[in-house]
């Protein structure tokens, strides 16, 4: 059976945008699906710029149209987050005309992460559960929600947990109580974070861009600038990744925070794949997977974190990390994403 996989890209970039959509669309062609490119450009410019970029994407999907083959499997990343006239009617076309299979890979719900849900994002997603003949979804409370949603349990894939490919030499990182948040720093976006500093006696290592400078007045508090996702690993060395969200350290509070109930955050598996044990809020939907590898540290809340401290030891930590490092290799290698897409296309083999 021929596998395609349609990877919409930013202007004439062959990447397929985010780190984690370029990881699955890496992960898929190697798995022998074939890339066909669909050509997006968000520039706001001229009426004729914009006509001649309209024509461009029609074009690339008639192209698209032209070069999946009948019966195929067809790979699709969502939600699609640029809007496009008439993607769902040329989606739906080759389906049609072409009896392919979708296989929908799940980045994000915006229905359960609320901030960001509006009238697109719900047609996406309806458009996401008509057209899917098999889903890849994050985690087993995901799948239970898209059941509720009146999807069939048995055109549902569990991920587990996202990769991350890179190629940092896992060693074991250096013991200390401290914690290390890695991504976006805009305390307006990401509250808890002015409220790290409170963690009495538990350094604070920032990594990221729009860090707030009035930070600086704490000691327990260090930023170390910013790094491309390719880079960052190789300054995860010690301690453990803080993976937390919200508007609290007291829980993970707010749409942002409770939306870890659901999805796999892609900062776990940067700091997992780097070989760095992780502190996970209990109630993230990724806690069960932590204490499963024991790759971690799970609390209620932050202020829990120094009575774990105190009781780590050196050689526990060097335990932890060591199931980090081979948990880390899979992520590196793309372990999850492949049985994960290997368990759909059966699901769609089957139904033939």
């Amino acid at each position: 059976m021929n596998k395609y996989q349609i990877v919409e890209i930013e202007g004439s970039h062959q990447h397929a945008g985010t780190k984690a959509t370029s990881d699955i669309h890496d992960i898929a062609e190697e798995l022998g699906y074939k890339s066909v490119y669909i050509k997006m450009n968000t520039t706001v410019d001229s009426k004729f710029a914009k006509i001649k970029r309209q024509f461009g994407y029609y074009n690339d999907f008639n192209e698209a149209y032209k070069t999946i083959e009948k019966d195929s499997i067809v790979l699709l990343q969502h939600p699609f987050h640029n809007k496009k006239l008439n993607r769902e009617k040329k989606l739906m076309k080759i389906k049609k005309k072409k009896g392919v299979k979708y296989l929908s890979f799940i980045h994000d719900i915006e229905k359960l992460r609320k901030f960001r849900y509006n009238d697109y994002y719900e047609h996406e997603f309806v458009f996401m559960k008509n057209i899917a003949d098999v889903i890849v979804c994050h985690n087993k409370v995901m799948k239970e929600f898209l059941i509720n949603e009146g999807i069939d349990e048995k055109k549902i894939i569990v991920l587990e947990i996202f990769d991350y490919l890179q190629d940092k030499q896992l060693v074991s990182p250096k013991f200390e109580k401290s914690i290390t948040v890695a991504g976006n720093l805009d305390v307006e976006k990401c509250a808890y974070i002015k409220d790290l500093s409170k963690l009495n006696g538990i350094d604070i290592h920032l990594y990221g861009p729009n860090y707030d400078e009035q930070l600086n007045d704490f000691s327990n508090v260090h930023y170390h600038g910013s790094f491309p996702p390719n880079e960052i690993p190789n300054h995860l060395n010690a301690g453990f990744g803080l993976v937390w969200d919200g508007n609290s350290i007291d829980g993970c509070k707010g749409d942002s925070g409770q939306y870890l109930r659901f999805n796999n955050p892609h900062k776990l598996s940067l700091y997992l794949s780097s070989g760095l044990p992780v502190v996970l809020w209990n109630g993230a939907a990724e806690a069960g997977f932590i204490k499963k590898h024991y790759a971690g540290i799970c609390v209620d809340s932050l202020y829990d974190l120094s009575k774990g401290f105190e009781l780590l030891s050196e050689e526990e930590y060097l335990k932890i990390a060591e199931n980090v490092k081979q948990l880390g290799k899979k992520l590196q290698n793309g372990e999850y994403g492949k049985k994960a897409i290997a368990q759909a296309e059966k699901v769609l083999i089957d139904e033939i």
